[in-house]
């Protein structure tokens, strides 16, 4: 927060999502493995994946979100509610630092909009999530989740809240914390690239998000029960 890569705001927005690791033991339960062997699927059958990354996301799992791109082939793109081009540049710059090879939406390359939306978030670039047919949003807002389904897009949640309109919105739902969501998700698309494409668009069709979040919801209630 002090270099100006994540701001107050979204420090009380990650306190209020984390406390929903406690629900879960501060593991990765089978619900979250499923959402992660499904979103790798639709990762790699894209013909544009994109990771989107807000302040949040790059400070905590910044190396490892650089590490997955690379595996996925998918660029990484900027995408803030406070935006500001200073912070712009200081995320991209950072995660340059990190191995990343190219950053799209800072500055005036985010020339397209998301329909639907008020914030600074509708603004994305069209090389990158304007084009995009799947979008991977850790440590999103429900409003930016539901457009891009709107838009047509198949979006990969990370969230700690399986009631919340960003699990609810998209297409899969990993409820795990990113630290260790990004990190599987890669592993599980480092594996998966070796399978025949019919397999993994087979993988991805069947899967059920609605369903998988009742299971998650499930885990955190016999988790509760136990420690009970």
């Amino acid at each position: 927060m002090r270099s100006g890569i994540v701001v107050p705001q979204g420090l009380i927005a990650h306190g209020r999502g984390e406390a929903f690791d406690y629900l879960l033991g501060e593991e990765t339960l089978p619900a979250a493995l499923a959402a992660t062997y499904a979103a790798a699927a639709f990762l790699l059958t894209a013909k544009h994946p994109v990771v989107s990354v807000n302040g949040n996301a790059a400070a905590l799992a910044g190396r490892e979100i650089v590490n997955l791109s690379s595996v996925i082939s998918a660029p990484i793109e900027v995408n803030l509610f406070h935006r500001i081009p200073k912070r712009e540049r200081l995320i991209a710059t950072y995660l340059k630092g990190l191995g990343a090879e190219d950053v799209l939406g800072v500055g005036r390359s985010a020339s397209s909009t998301i329909r639907g939306i008020a914030s600074s978030r509708r603004r994305t670039d069209p090389r990158g999530i304007g084009k995009a047919d799947v979008v991977l949003i850790p440590l999103e807002d429900g409003d930016r989740a539901e457009a891009l389904s709107r838009d047509g897009k198949k979006v990969i949640a990370i969230d700690l809240n399986p009631l919340s309109r960003t699990s609810r919105a998209a297409s899969v739902s990993i409820v795990d914390n990113v630290i260790r969501a990004i990190p599987a998700l890669t592993d599980a698309s480092r594996r998966m690239k070796k399978m025949p494409r019919d397999s993994l668009q087979r993988s991805a069709s069947e899967f059920d998000n609605q369903r998988n979040l009742a299971r998650a919801i499930q885990e955190m209630i016999r988790y509760l029960r136990g420690w009970a």
